[in-house]
């Protein structure tokens, strides 16, 4: 195994290890300091992360507003104070050691004002900012605006190049390092393009290289690149290290992290992980915000899955093979179907599943009575979390604040279910867990299968970074 030096990143050495950013109160100021505190760059996410009340006590984001709009400035509030406070702990537990990186969404709804709010009631204690799940132009500009680094998340060379030449080229001193996400490979929100196939993962290499290439044109040669996504043990990344063709890179874990007795995720979710076969975790498109995303294949993903297969085109007036007469709702409004899918109604509506559904593709979803009532009940009680929504149909945008389409029964209120796993407690954790969002990387498989987890072994954060040190 090839020496593991450490490298320069946002001004200061450290080793070339990033913790990924996770979402919704799971990369917490307790993990990222650990992280930071061993010599690599731990991240905290102001993803809606937790804010403490006087006794140290999570306290509950319940929104009160009447509108959308209003519960979306109720959301940001949540955002900053909870993005404060975890940059204050991870300070804190960092010892002053290593560098300490916050992530937002540049999707997530009120990004901007989110981060500038966070920097601004955490001035001195965040060395650099991540962002993806989007283009982030003005990264640099609030970066730039607060005297940090800045790191911006692609998938693709051709992102990157976009990016520079509207934005970063302009700020060029503080660009610490470009993230490069493998949209195959990396839990969460994947950046996959509409020409490239979610069954068939490219070689990572030569995606990376293309980067090298082009920052080299940039004069950012000796840049470092960020390899996110599929990173396990280092010794199979050899050829990586060290390598001049591909020049400074170093590695970010987000999937091992949450299996560490820093990871504040619930039990029940670190006890999954560690049963998990290969295949278990796949890249899927129910997402509100319209990426693919990589999620455990869990009763909750099966659920979705199911809602789309019970799905027929229908038209309003009788149109080609379309000429089946069905009534949807209380009202039974007249709408048709081809005959072979009235067949397959009848039978859905016999399991169950009576409830027709308008998705905006002009096709109809059945689902149980009870499921229909939590859906409407998720889309109406909507708070804004992204810039804009599938599922509910919101966007930030005034004056309408809507996308312009119907609202799509076939996806969920991502921040209800990322907000409920994460806070799981009791002796329901199972199946609260398995009933919600279970993000990972689709290398999560092998904590099973790697004996440094043997007998259900949760290390500290300290000990899996010794741990990847060894390259094993």
């Amino acid at each position: 195994m090839k020496s593991i030096n450490a490298v320069r990143l946002g001004g200061a050495e450290v080793l070339p290890l990033v913790e990924g950013g996770k979402g919704v109160s799971v990369s917490t100021g307790e993990s990222a300091g650990a992280w930071a505190a061993a010599g690599g760059a731990g991240t905290i996410s102001v993803v809606n992360a937790d804010s403490y009340d006087e006794n140290g006590d999570v306290v509950p984001q319940i929104y009160k507003g009447r509108t959308r709009r209003e519960r979306q400035e109720e959301l940001i509030d949540y955002a900053i104070r909870g993005g404060i406070a975890q940059a204050k702990i991870a300070h804190e537990r960092s010892g002053g050691k290593g560098r300490i990186h916050a992530n937002i969404l540049w999707e997530m709804g009120g990004s901007e004002r989110v981060i500038e709010g966070v920097m601004e009631g955490a001035k001195g204690l965040v060395h650099g900012l991540t962002c993806g799940a989007g283009m982030p132009y003005r990264l640099s500009e609030i970066a730039a605006k607060f005297g940090v680094h800045y790191y911006p998340i692609v998938s693709s060379a051709r992102a990157f190049n976009a990016l520079w030449k509207r934005a970063y080229s302009k700020a060029a001193e503080l660009l610490g390092g470009v993230v490069y996400e493998d949209p195959w490979r990396a839990g969460g929100h994947n950046g996959l393009s509409n020409t490239e196939n979610p069954l068939m993962p490219e070689d990572p290499y030569p995606r990376v290289l293309a980067l090298r290439k082009l920052m080299r044109t940039f004069g950012l040669g000796d840049t470092p690149i960020i390899m996110a996504g599929g990173v396990w043990w280092l010794e199979e990344w050899q050829d990586w290290i060290d390598n001049p063709e591909l020049g400074p890179i170093v590695f970010q874990f987000g999937t091992r992290p949450l299996l560490t007795q820093e990871s504040p995720i619930p039990d029940a979710w670190k006890s999954r992980l560690l049963t998990l076969k290969k295949g278990d975790v796949y890249l899927n498109r129910f997402s509100p915000t319209g990426f693919y995303s990589s999620a455990v294949n869990n009763s909750f993903m099966q659920e979705l899955r199911e809602r789309s297969e019970r799905q027929v085109a229908y038209s309003s007036e009788p149109l080609g093979e379309l000429v089946a007469r069905y009534g949807v709702g209380a009202r039974k409004r007249e709408v048709f179907v081809t005959e072979a899918d009235l067949q397959h109604i009848k039978g859905w509506e016999a399991a169950g599943f009576t409830e027709a559904m308008r998705t905006p593709d002009s096709t109809l979803i059945f689902v149980t009575p009870d499921r229909a009532k939590e859906i409407l009940a998720d889309q109406v009680a909507c708070m804004g979390c992204l810039s804009e929504c599938r599922f509910s149909n919101w966007s930030q945008r005034p004056p309408e604040y809507s996308n312009g389409r119907r609202a799509d029964p076939r996806s969920f209120c991502i921040q209800k279910t990322l907000q409920t796993i994460s806070h799981a407690e009791g002796p329901d954790q199972a199946e609260i867990a398995d009933h919600n969002l279970m993000f990972g990387g689709t290398n999560a498989w092998r904590f099973a299968t790697d004996p440094f987890y043997s007998n259900g072994f949760v290390p500290t954060v300290k000990q899996l970074i010794e741990r990847i040190m060894t390259g094993r």
